[in-house]
Formats: C-alpha cells, structure tokens, sequence
C-alpha cells in the first residue's frame, strides 16, 4: 500500500479578477472594516492563495487602489473622450458619473475613491500618494481632452484647460456625494446640465 501523500497543487485563479473582488470588499467594509474573512470569501481564494499573491491585508489594499485608478475603461471618462461635441461631452461625463455613483448597489455608492480611499489617506500609509497620482492623472487627461478640442477650433484658443478639468473633477466629486446622500438622481443630472455650461464657460 502506497502511504505517500499527495501535496494539492496551489490553487489558480485570475489575479486582475480577484482584485476587483478585494475593491467591492473594501468598498463596501472600508480598510478596517475588512477582515481576512471578508477579503477571502469575497475574492474566492483561500488565505495561502491570498498572502502568496499580495502579501498581507495592507498591500493588498494597495494593489486595489492601484488597479482601480489604472483602469482607462472608465464609463465617465470613455463618454468625454469619444463625443465629438466638447459640450455634449462635458455632459456625457457628468451623467455617466452620476449613473455609475448610483448603480452600484449595497454600500457601493459613489466612488471607490472618495467613499473610502479618502477616509484612509493619512492613515494607512502609502493610501496618500495613491489618492494623489489618481486625481493628478486625472486632471491631466481631462485637460487633454479640453487641449484636443482647442486644436479643432472647438474652444478658444486661451481656454484654461487644467483648471477646468480641476473643475470638473471636483464638479463630479460633489456629484458623487450628493448621490452618495441618497439625493435624487433626476435632480443632479439636472444640476450637470448647467454646470456643464459653467465649464465651458468664456
């Protein structure tokens, strides 16, 4: 009778996958609400599987962060940067925001990073420079947006593009919150129509 043990291979399983699983986790617990437990069952991997790929709780909250604000796919930003009209795009933009602030489900309201990336800057270290790239880069691709449509004869030549964007980023945040508060959806976008005519102001 052969008495060797068999050692069970790792288990595999699709890393870009089960970060995402870790954000809704956080998202939804926040970075000291989510316990290994948490972390595990909502990834679909067991605790070896966790520590060898990401390390402990706090890196892997990292790698979160960081494969959330590298995702290019976002709606928002995708409706901004495919619609020919610079003013139907600055709109496109707030609405898709809006909608994915409030479609989320559960504790999912608003955004990864203003409802709980933000709590933890300060606190968890590494959070802060993270919060910051996202929101610089972002400032930097709207403005090249803003860039593009001065090139077409879209905007004035003059057209302070980074401070809009700044503008715009900030717009969405308050977007975001008001959201978050449970405010009517139909009342906001409302408010983005006009606000979308403050942007692209003279």
């Amino acid at each position: 009778m052969n008495d060797t043990k068999i050692v069970g291979r790792p288990r595999k399983f699709d890393k870009d996958e089960a970060l995402l699983a870790a954000v809704n986790v956080f998202w939804e617990k926040g970075y000291d609400g989510a316990s290994m437990k948490d972390l595990t069952e909502g990834m679909g991997i067991n605790s070896p599987s966790l520590y060898s790929a990401f390390g402990d709780k706090h890196n892997l909250y990292l790698q979160a962060i960081d494969r959330y604000i590298s995702n290019d796919a976002c709606a928002p930003m995708i409706a901004f940067e495919t619609e020919p009209d610079i003013r139907k795009a600055v709109g496109s933009f707030f609405k898709e925001s809006i909608e994915y602030a409030t479609e989320q489900g559960g504790s999912r309201v608003g955004c990864f990073l203003s409802s709980c990336v933000s709590t933890s800057a300060g606190e968890v270290e590494g959070v802060q420079e993270l919060l910051k790239r996202s929101i610089e880069e972002t400032d930097t691709r709207l403005a090249k947006r803003f860039e593009q449509a001065k090139v077409e004869g879209l905007l004035r030549e003059d057209f302070p593009s980074l401070e809009r964007a700044r503008l715009m980023f900030d717009l969405r945040q308050g977007f975001i919150l008001r959201a978050r508060a449970g405010l009517s959806c139909d009342v906001i976008k409302a408010a983005s129509e006009h606000y979308a005519d403050i942007v692209l102001r003279d």
